[in-house]
């Protein structure tokens, strides 16, 4: 069947999706092969890692060591991390970070050129690394960013929002997107995801806009394997004042003395845990939220960690101004916020996914080294061990010739959609997960949330247009529905896993199966389910598709 809707057709050896630091690393790494970077912002970088307050981690101080950063990660895991990946995630990335202080990346150091190292939550040592205080991401992402600008073998697509991935006989063929000037088809064999995580999905997150979880509904849209969805990590303490995203005040503040207080002025977190404010982000969150949900203030006293490190965190400092709030003169008000997702595509070693052609890294994907609740500053680490990997590998397989495949039509969405519609389907679904896949989960709560996100998928396929209407929909217009397509099945795929683990481990709290299941806590337990197994669950109500929204 050839596509009634006319596309420019594009070549390159390897497509990569997503402009974090994962993406980037990936990219930069595969040159000097003709690699095509697409990202839907409007410039580099884009997604969460520029947002990133926090540092890497990694064993290089003296006295520390790649196998004991493992056993750190193994126990924030609460029984779920792969053990040979964590081993291999901080013996890479132990030797990747002592390449960038080689390289000269802008790393915190002291006068005599060592890096400075920090301790955050569940740390046994202080082997985090920071550049420009607070804003190590922002200051890698800019870095690793105007490399890519220079390097000639990448081109790079801004504004352009990846739909799916072109297939044959479940292998990748390519990958459909829009750009600002229309449809595109970009003809590859080799597809890399890496496209961040799923915190736009949540009404209440530290992720930008952007994190609507494409990357994981493209993959399973096409098929691929999923794992361990309803393991999505709180961050303890965003700023509680009324924005989206909420401003996150970094775990390196408590982990440079700032401490939680009641609205009593009182510390509770060394009632909750022996390791207090340094306790597991779970433990933390979970010691915040009943409080917040009881409707009493939690504060976060910045102030033993401004004296400690003078200078060290201008980022935090900007976000509270912003807010009208000066940290030197009270506790910030804080509560939890849909922060990172441990779940994603799963992947091996290397990245490769269950598809032939398709290669996952970064938050996106479901490598194990997380298990149930990912280690402070694990995640800048994973995204550059993991990039580099997936490069190494997609460089080292044979460039074989693609198949005849068919040229797939675009989605059509009625033209005259309007925006306030879409925005109603947007919040609707985001308040539905957030509210029924939150920071404490119970069997009701999920089954109602199964059910709005369903009636609210239902009511946006009523969105789509005629055949023809896929050339004539503005770019804009395809890119807001098709976030809402994105969120709603991502969220549908939260809920499912969610109901389908009877217990409480790491992030995943069900307040009707308080305790963890010794069934369920394996290494290689790993909760697998593709796109078909939603084929079962509770689907749309006749006449509840506008209801829903309004």
């Amino acid at each position: 069947m050839i596509s009634s809707t006319p596309y420019d057709v594009r070549d390159a050896d390897v497509i990569v999706v997503g402009s974090g630091l994962a993406g980037m690393t990936a990219a930069l790494r595969l040159a000097p092969r003709a690699v095509t970077l697409i990202t839907k912002t409007a410039d580099l970088p884009g997604g969460s890692s520029a947002h990133a307050q926090g540092g890497i981690a990694a064993a290089i101080g003296p006295g520390d060591r790649p196998e004991d950063h493992a056993a750190d990660t193994v126990a924030a895991g609460a029984g779920l991390v792969d053990a040979a990946m964590a081993d291999l995630l901080t013996r890479d990335g132990a030797a990747a970070v002592r390449a960038m202080l080689a390289d000269g990346l802008p790393f915190d150091r002291a006068p005599d050129g060592a890096p400075l190292l920090g301790r955050e939550a569940a740390h046994g040592a202080a082997r985090i690394v920071h550049a420009g205080g607070d804003a190590t991401g922002r200051t890698l992402v800019t870095a690793l960013a105007a490399r890519l600008r220079a390097t000639p073998s990448v081109r790079v697509e801004t504004d352009a929002f990846a739909v799916d991935l072109a297939m044959r006989n479940g292998r990748v063929c390519g990958l459909l997107a829009c750009h600002p000037e229309g449809w595109v088809l970009h003809r590859a064999p080799r597809v890399i995801l890496a496209t961040g995580g799923i915190g736009a999905a949540f009404a209440r997150t530290t992720n930008p806009a952007e994190a609507t979880g494409d990357g994981l509904a493209i993959a399973a849209r096409a098929g691929a394997r999923l794992a361990d969805l309803e393991f999505v990590q709180f961050h303890p303490t965003a700023l509680n004042v009324d924005a989206d995203p909420v401003p996150l005040l970094t775990e390196a503040l408590r982990g440079a003395g700032a401490v939680l207080l009641d609205r009593a002025g009182r510390r509770f977190m060394p009632d909750e845990h022996p390791l207090a404010e340094l306790a597991p982000r779970d433990v933390v969150a979970r010691a915040i939220g009943r409080r917040v949900a009881a409707g009493e203030p939690v504060f976060l006293d910045l102030r033993p960690a401004l004296a400690a490190k003078p200078g060290g965190f201008p980022t935090v400092l900007a976000l509270c101004a912003a807010h009208g709030l000066d940290p030197f003169a009270a506790p910030m008000p804080v509560a939890p916020a849909a922060h990172y997702h441990m779940g994603g595509v799963v992947t091996d070693a290397d990245g490769r996914t269950s598809l032939d052609g398709l290669w996952a890294c970064g938050e996106v994907a479901c490598t194990g080294v997380h298990g149930a609740n990912r280690l402070a500053s694990n995640s800048l680490l994973e995204a550059l061990v993991f990039g580099a990997r997936v490069a190494r590998d997609v460089a080292e397989r044979p460039l074989a010739p693609l198949p005849p495949f068919a040229l797939p039509d675009p989605p059509a969405v009625a033209a005259d959609v309007g925006d306030a519609l879409l925005d109603a389907i947007g919040a609707a679904a985001r308040a539905a997960l957030y509210e029924g896949a939150g920071l404490v989960r119970d069997g009701l709560g999920l089954r109602a949330a199964r059910r709005k996100l369903d009636r609210l998928a239902a009511a946006l396929d009523t969105l789509r247009g005629e055949d023809g209407d896929a050339a004539e929909a503005p770019p804009s217009l395809v890119r807001r529905w098709g976030e809402a397509r994105n969120r709603l099945l991502v969220g549908r795929l939260v809920v499912h896993a969610a109901l389908s683990r009877n217990e409480s481990r790491g992030a995943h709290c069900r307040s009707d199966h308080p305790l963890p299941d010794p069934a369920f806590g394996r290494d290689a337990d790993r909760r697998v389910l593709t796109l078909s197994d939603l084929a079962g669950t509770a689907g749309p109500l006749p006449g509840d598709a506008a209801c829903c929204i309004l």
